[in-house]
């Protein structure tokens, strides 16, 4: 093992703290005992399967503090096939950890997300009642979303992948593959993926949660672990309302989630489920001409993992996924038009199961699998007509009318090597879905980086993908709107490089990318057609520049300051289409610049502020809606967000004060959807240790 650096010397005990992860002979050498802090991190690196978390695994906070003089920098990241240091990796990997995720002043997963690099935030009211989140100038079907490194996503529509089944409190941390992700995690992964990762720890607590503010804002959540032996059970709940900002935006939200590990010697079993139940007011959300929509969905989901294998290791993995849906043009039937025939109705059941294997020899890491999804939908709107019509759950005298389903198989090999200096990594997903026939599509990829000096590295990588059209842009039909059964599968290859660094006090990257996607898929429509259409747009090349810089201060200039951390990221985009006269009403609405500074520093003792700045410059237009009919295209405005929490915590009790919007800015992230001005909230939070 390479010795890099050395904490301590005492009592013929050496402290490492940094490891080139080379062969051990030097402790022979070294005639003394050694101690090795992190030592629960370097054998994750090479002891859990590919899949075993399919997640980053970072040291707990307790554990870190309890070992002050141990700089954990090692971590496992899933941005390949099998696992990887994160140091080791030629892509762009953001983690945000649990201690980010509890000072940031937001009270949901889409909140938090808005400040993350390349991730655009496009929501339809507040608080994660609906969000589209992109990657990269994608749209929002084009992101894999995740859960524990199960897929989650929707084959009926993007607007449902983060209909999350757990609670803000049950987030341990979320990671974000910037850029395709096919060969990793298969189809939809077009513009990047999502992880989202629920944590237990290791001895069993209990945290309450209670929120309130303007709006007539209520927030209550109970989370907790419980071990019992080998096995560690996590629970969350949590229920959220309000009567809404403006009229017909209120929202009723209440998830439910469990978590059972069981790690014996050979193998570690992981199973969890989880229910998430809400209705909201959906003002205009996909017509001003109708502001009196409203919304009901229910997602219910479950799956079990298990981990095995010494030299080779397995990892077979099960899930299932819900939605029901009830969509209504008219929330109050006493105001609906004679031509309304009723609500929009659908149901989809998705059934996966994947294996993932991965071994190592003296040429590296090899890993291969295999990926089955069914997908499938009933509603009265979508698919094909069904000759016996089947009751709509939990809708007395409603039937569905229609149907589809598809299969999909994804196979996958990957191999890497590496070695002091430079890394590679190359693989190859195979795909074959029953809406294409018989025939199988590959798509293959490759990641290298080479380590300029101690602080610089090198990394490239090409990266192919594909995204399957869902049952929404196939089959939808209304008076301003209509599918095409004919969509092919939007396909792209995306060239990167950049320069990753880190020195004392400062890490981050600087990168450009270029993406040349072919038949993407987008609702469009003619500029004298009030209708939209699914239609393949022939080609959209993205072009992109990025640039983020974390700053510790006190490391940086070693030296105490009363600033914590300081977090800097910047992007900017450029497309160029080839789809003739035809208006856009997603994929070139895309975020052409965006700038995030986070700023957090103590006050007085026990007492911090966290502020968060985002600048937002949307390419694109909206048609004004005039309050009876269209009018003019009007351009997005850039526009500037302020966020602030004030909190004091000590011990294991947390209050703050939020303020969201803070200057009460008026914007729109969908044309005609008029977001949330000024909101301000209180909260307590509290852990027992039981």
């Amino acid at each position: 093992m390479k010795q890099k650096s050395l904490v301590r010397r005492a009592n013929h005990v050496l402290t490492f703290r940094k490891f080139g992860r080379k062969g051990y002979s030097i402790f022979q050498s070294l005639h003394k005992m050694v101690r090795i802090g992190c030592l629960s991190i370097t054998y994750l690196v090479f002891a859990i399967p590919a899949n075993a978390e399919r997640n980053m695994i970072i040291a707990g906070h307790d554990s870190i503090t309890s070992m002050k003089d141990i700089e954990v920098e090692e971590v496992v990241v899933s941005a390949q096939r099998a696992p990887v240091a994160f140091s080791q990796v030629a892509r762009i990997v953001k983690v945000i950890g649990k201690e980010e995720i509890q000072s940031a002043p937001v009270q949901s997963i889409q909140d938090l997300l808005r400040y993350a690099l390349g991730v655009d935030v496009r929501q339809r009211g507040g608080l994660g009642v609906q969000t589209d989140i992109s990657i990269r100038g994608g749209s929002f079907d084009q992101v894999l979303i995740l859960l524990n490194g199960i897929n989650i996503n929707d084959p009926q529509t993007g607007h449902h992948s983060l209909n999350l089944p757990v609670s803000f409190d049950a987030i341990d941390r979320i990671e974000i593959l910037e850029g395709p992700a096919s060969r990793i995690y298969g189809p939809n992964a077009l513009a990047g993926a999502i992880n989202i990762i629920t944590g237990t720890t290791d001895n069993s607590n209990l945290k309450v949660r209670i929120s309130g503010g303007q709006n007539g804002y209520h927030d209550s959540g109970l989370s907790g672990t419980f071990v019992s032996g080998k096995v560690k059970n996590f629970i969350s709940a949590d229920h959220r309302n309000s009567d809404g900002y403006i009229k017909n935006t209120d929202f009723s939200l209440t998830d439910a989630f469990y978590q059972g590990k069981l790690i014996t010697k050979g193998a570690a079993l992981d199973w969890q489920a989880g229910i998430t139940d809400r209705g909201f007011g959906a003002n205009s959300f996909y017509t001003p001409a109708y502001p009196d929509q409203f919304e009901h969905v229910k997602t219910t989901f479950a799956s079990v993992k298990l981990e095995t294998g010494k030299v080779v290791h397995f990892t077979p993995s099960l899930y299932w996924r819900r939605n029901q849906d009830r969509f209504e043009l008219y929330r109050y039937p006493e105001l609906a038009a004679s031509w309304y025939k009723g609500h929009n109705y659908h149901l989809t059941d998705v059934f996966g199961t994947n294996l993932n294997a991965w071994f190592t020899t003296s040429l590296g890491k090899t890993a291969f699998g295999a990926d089955f999804r069914s997908e499938n939908i009933r509603s009265n709107v979508l698919g094909t007509p069904l000759v016996n019509p089947i009751p709509v759950p939990g809708e007395a005298g409603k039937f569905f009318t229609k149907s589809d389903n598809r299969s999909n198989m994804s196979l996958f090999v990957e191999h890497s090597i590496y070695l002091e200096r430079f890394t590679a990594s190359a693989g190859v997903m195979a795909n074959w879905n029953s809406q294409l026939g018989t025939k199988w599509n590959l798509f293959p990829g490759i990641d290298l980086s080479y380590q300029l000096s101690t602080a610089i590295k090198w990394y490239s990588s090409v990266n192919s993908s594909l995204r399957m059209p869902t049952f929404t842009d196939l089959y939808y039909s209304s008076p301003t709107n209509k599918g095409n059964i004919l969509l092919q599968p939007e396909k792209s290859i995306e060239y990167e490089s950049g320069f990753k660094y880190q020195f004392k006090g400062v890490d981050g990257h600087i990168a450009y990318f270029h993406r040349s996607g072919n038949n993407m898929i987008d609702w469009v429509r003619k500029p004298a057609d009030n209708v939209w259409y699914a239609q393949n747009i022939t080609q959209l090349n993205t072009d992109g520049l990025e640039f983020s810089a974390k700053l510790n201060p006190a490391k940086l200039l070693d030296m105490k300051v009363f600033i914590q951390s300081i977090n800097i990221s910047w992007s900017y985009l450029t497309q160029n289409k080839q789809s003739g006269i035809y208006a856009s009403q997603y994929i070139l609405d895309y975020l052409k610049n965006k700038l995030n500074i986070g700023v957090t520093h103590k006050v007085i003792k026990n007492i911090g502020i966290n502020w968060q700045i985002t600048y937002i410059d949307r390419n694109g237009t909206y048609t004004n809606w005039g309050g009876s009919k269209y009018g003019n295209e009007v351009d997005y405005k850039p526009f500037i967000l302020v966020d602030s929490r004030l909190y004091w915590s000590k011990k294991r009790t947390t209050c703050y004060l939020e303020a969201s919007n803070l200057f009460n800015k008026g914007y729109h992230d969908f044309g005609n959807v008029h977001e949330p001005g000024r909101w301000l909230k209180i909260g307590v939070i509290h852990q027992l240790n039981l």
